[in-house]
């Protein structure tokens, strides 16, 4: 499956994120934001649960925002569990 999520609030404005059959993640790709940062983040979900994702990423801010790319894309995650 794959799920594209259009971000708010962050640098980054979109993730792609692909997820097998057994809801883990197999790829993630953020657009825009701190590349090497977001790179870092996305191979170290790889091969994770998305719940275990969720509980990880979930609640993190970026500086005095509200939210920050990885819990957009934990955000995105949740959708995706909603409609699994």
């Amino acid at each position: 499956m794959t799920y594209s999520y259009k971000t708010f609030g962050t640098c980054s404005k979109k993730i792609d994120i692909e997820i097998d059959e057994n809801e883990i993640v197999t790829a993630v790709k953020f657009t825009g934001g701190c590349h090497g940062n977001l790179q870092g983040i996305s191979k170290l979900v790889c091969g994770m649960h998305i719940d275990d994702v969720i509980a990880k990423l979930s609640g993190i801010k970026c500086g005095f925002k509200a939210t920050s790319c990885p819990d957009q894309l934990a955000a995105a995650l949740k959708e995706v569990k909603e409609n699994f």
